[in-house]
């Protein structure tokens, strides 16, 4: 998959995503840009090395995972416990789809029960 139709999948997700380039004051990483929801990350690559997508996802699953793909290894920069790098240029575009919408739905399950939409 490539860089733009993939952050058109993220934002497709729901109204709640937001994207963000927050970290333009460090240099090795000025250019990443983040998804939120919920106002927690849950997707977040750099636009200048499209090689690896990080995502959120359940611990239990991350073995599992890496055994069957060859696509999904460290993540960049966050808790290998808690979070997977998917090279999104080898990544079967569904399996990048379900992985990413898998962390979206975690971040979101366990933020929007922290703070619940205002009516």
């Amino acid at each position: 998959m490539n860089i733009e139709d993939y952050r058109n999948y993220c934002l497709s997700l729901g109204d709640d995503v937001e994207e963000r380039m927050p970290f333009k004051a460090f240099r090795y990483a000025s250019e990443v840009l983040v998804f939120y929801v919920c106002g927690h990350m849950f997707s977040f690559f750099d636009c200048n090395n499209f090689s690896v997508v990080t995502l959120k996802c359940q611990p239990d699953r991350i073995e599992d995972l890496k055994e069957r793909h060859s696509c999904i290894g460290k993540p960049f920069n966050e808790s290998p416990r808690y979070w997977i790098g998917v090279d999104p240029t080898t990544a079967p575009d569904t399996l990048l789809k379900e992985l990413t919408l898998n962390s979206y739905t975690l971040v979101r399950e366990k933020y929007q029960q922290k703070h619940p939409p205002k009516p």
